[in-house]
Order: C-alpha cells, then structure tokens, then sequence
C-alpha cells in the first residue's frame, strides 16, 4: 500500500461525465492506497468529498461564489482552477513540510490544458489519464462554429501553450509518467519531451452485463442505436442521412436516444428524406431503459466529430455490440479494428455516405456483427472493467516508484526554470 497524494479537483459521485469520473477513480484508489485527496467542490456540493469518500483524509475547498452563476462557461474552460491550483500548490508544500508521500497522482481536470500543482517538487508525479483537445474535422468547422460558445474556441490556444506555455510544459516534462487515452493526446504532447508516456483509458465500467445470445441478425436488417446528447458535434444528424441512403435495406432502422440542441434539425432532417418511420427519437432515458436499448441493439453508432473518449463507447461495447464510429478523437482507438469500424469525418457531404458504406458492409454480413459483438466485450471484459483498471494503475504506481530517484523520500525541489517565474513560491 503506498502512500498518495491525490488530485481529484471537480469530485462527485453525483455528478456525470468526467466529475463522476473522478470519483470513481478516487473512491477506488483511496481503497487500495493510504490517500490523502485534494477536492475543489461546487458551492452547492460543499462538503460533499468528504462524505461520499469516508476511507480518505479529505482536504477540500469550495468554489469562488461567482463561479455558480455561468455553469457552461466554468465547466468548459474551469476558471476556477486558478483558484484551486494556488490553493493546491501552498497545501501540498505544507503537507511535504511535515510528512512523507510516497507518490502524487493528478487525474482530473480531464483536458491536458491545465497545470499541475504537484510539478517539480521532488516527489515521484503521474499525470492522467488525460484527454481532450480534440480539433473538429477541417470540413465541420463551419457547421460546428454555429454551435460552439465564443469561449471555446479559445481551445484552440492548447496546442501553441504546448510549445510556449512554461508552466503547462514543466507539468508534463515533470512528470514521471503521463497517461493518454489515445494516440492523440501524444502527438499533442509532442512538443514536450516527456519522461515516459503509456495509453491508458480513463473510464470503465463495473461488470459486464449477461452475455447476449446470438441474435441470429438476417441479412439486410439491422437495429442501430445511438446514446448520448443531440447536438450537432455529436454527428446523429449525419447518421440519419446515412440511413436515408440505404434506401434499398428498408430493415436497418436507427433509434436516437437522447436529447439536445440539434434533435430537431435531425427529426425535420429525417423527415424531409422520408426515413421518419425508420429513425426514432426517444428522448433522454433513465439508466434501466437505456440497457434495454443496448440489449436489443445490433450495431452502436457514434458518429461524434471531436470525441475524447465516451462512456457509452464502453457501455454499448460491454454489451457485446459492433460498433461503428468517427476515426477522429479517442473512440476509433478504443474500437480499434476488431470491434467495429472507425469512418473518417471528412465533409457533411462526404460522411454521410461513409457511414452508409460502413452500415452498408455490416447489413450484408451479419457473422461480421457477431464477430466485432464478441471482440467487443472481450476487449471490455480484459481492459475497461473498473477493478481491472485500478489494479493496472497500482502497478504504474509500482513501476514509477521502482524507477524514481526520488522514491527513498521527499525533498521540495529548487525549479530553475522559466516555469518558476510563473508560479514562484506558491
């Protein structure tokens, strides 16, 4: 058992998306490790850390009070990690003062934009899995803009603080490990020269549903389903135009479950090229009907544009599903070429009809179904599961502390660099 400081940031188990995933990895780690975390809690979830982790030493703030008041401005662009890594930064050179941490692990904020509190000072530092960036397809740039705050397009300044941001470059240089979710993330990191780098998904999920019996899918029917919001970054308007171009497999049929922005271009889109009784919009679900949906699907389908990675990837992949999805972002690397088919996004125009060529191959080819179905679940089932995951990150840890010449104790470390300018002796 080793002794760690952990990096939670936003930690919630009630939370969704990376929030909820950071509690996940926290709750677990604090049960195999002796953990001390480090939390930044929404004003209207204070306290909340230190209930929902009992088995940890919890040392959490709550958010600045006007952080409240532009939820999609501070979950997007987190400005209130400023605050916390300040906070952070002065905690963790007083908890170094006085006691000796074997290791400091940082996983959350998700996004690789963000400096760490724990770089350079001397102690052995993971960094990940980390994730996010992901630039939209030259062709959708357009399109997308219509939908996307002002504010995040200022993701587009990652990649240049990668070269001349110092204290973004000293976290990663710093590190004795940075864990990506896919091959993306390393070529973003690329201008930074990193100790050492593995790939390593972030999410998981907790066992594997009943095994599906084999279907027996006729040729040219097929049940495609989509989960997650509706919004055009998503590309559900793009698979309702790839199903209206199988015209002559009048049994693939699509449902839609989920809500958002775009559902209704894509029901008047369905409309006007009369697949309206072939794509079906169910709206937001409750967790129980959603399995059902996956229980009774043949193919998932998740066209998004500009994805990190997607629970529901690893969701609709536990239960034995084939999978088709964009190559562009993290879930064509988790789908791979044994699961599923990866479709480059290219144009509105253009991917469309890639994706009906994809269902197009799949409806003529049902043993392929059942073939990406199994290889699915078995990549679940040996790399998603979430004991698994956290056993593997026990062993990253192992692995790091063997190598650090830092290991044998601690020693807050003079930083010469130009990073030092930029956060002195917080």
């Amino acid at each position: 058992m080793a002794k760690v400081l952990l990096i939670a940031y936003a930690c919630d188990a009630d939370d969704v998306s990376e929030t909820w995933c950071s509690w996940q990895w926290t709750s677990r780690l604090a049960a195999r490790h002796d953990a001390t975390v480090l939390v930044y809690n929404k004003r209207r979830r204070a306290g909340a850390a230190r209930v929902q982790l009992p088995g940890a030493r919890v040392i959490e703030w709550t958010e600045l009070p006007f952080l409240e008041k532009a939820p999609t401005f501070t979950h997007t662009l987190k400005p209130g990690y400023i605050d916390f890594y300040i906070r952070a930064r002065r905690k963790i050179r007083h908890l170094l003062a006085t006691e000796r941490f074997d290791l400091i692990h940082q996983y959350e904020p998700f996004a690789p934009r963000y400096p760490s509190p724990a770089a350079g000072l001397g102690v052995p530092f993971i960094l990940g899995p980390v994730g996010g960036g992901v630039e939209s397809p030259r062709g959708f740039e357009r399109e997308l803009a219509t939908e996307m705050p002002w504010f995040t397009r200022l993701r587009a300044l990652d990649r240049w603080r990668f070269r001349h941001d110092p204290l973004l470059r000293h976290t990663y240089a710093s590190a004795d490990l940075v864990l990506g979710i896919a091959p993306y993330v390393r070529e973003m990191l690329s201008p930074v020269k990193l100790k050492r780098f593995e790939l390593f998904h972030e999410t998981g999920v907790d066992a594997l549903p009943p095994p599906r019996q084999s279907r027996g899918v006729e040729k040219g029917t097929l049940k495609l389903l989509y989960v997650g919001r509706v919004v055009r970054s998503k590309g559900v308007r793009d698979a309702v135009r790839a199903v209206a171009e199988l015209r002559d497999f009048p049994g693939v049929t699509l449902d839609i479950v989920g809500d958002g922005g775009d559902r209704a271009a894509c029901e008047r889109e369905a409309a006007r090229l009369g697949v309206g009784a072939r794509v079906h919009f169910h709206g937001w679900q409750p967790h129980e009907v959603v399995e059902r949906f996956y229980h009774d699907a043949d193919v998932f389908v998740f066209p998004s544009l500009r994805e990190a990675s997607g629970q529901v990837v690893i969701e609709a992949m536990s239960h034995g599903l084939a999978m088709v999805v964009a190559a562009n972002g993290g879930p064509g690397f988790t789908v791979g070429n044994k699961c599923g088919l990866s479709v480059q996004a290219d144009s509105p125009a253009l991917y469309a009809t890639a994706l009906a060529a994809a269902l197009r191959r799949l409806a003529v080819s049902p043993e392929l179904v059942e073939a990406f179905g199994k290889c699915a679940r078995a990549r679940v089932a040996k790399e998603f599961l979430w004991d698994r995951k956290v056993e593997r990150m026990s062993e990253f840890y192992e692995e790091v502390l063997s190598c650090s010449p830092c290991a044998a104790g601690n020693r807050v470390s003079d930083i010469s660099t130009a990073a030092s300018a930029a956060f002195g002796r917080l």
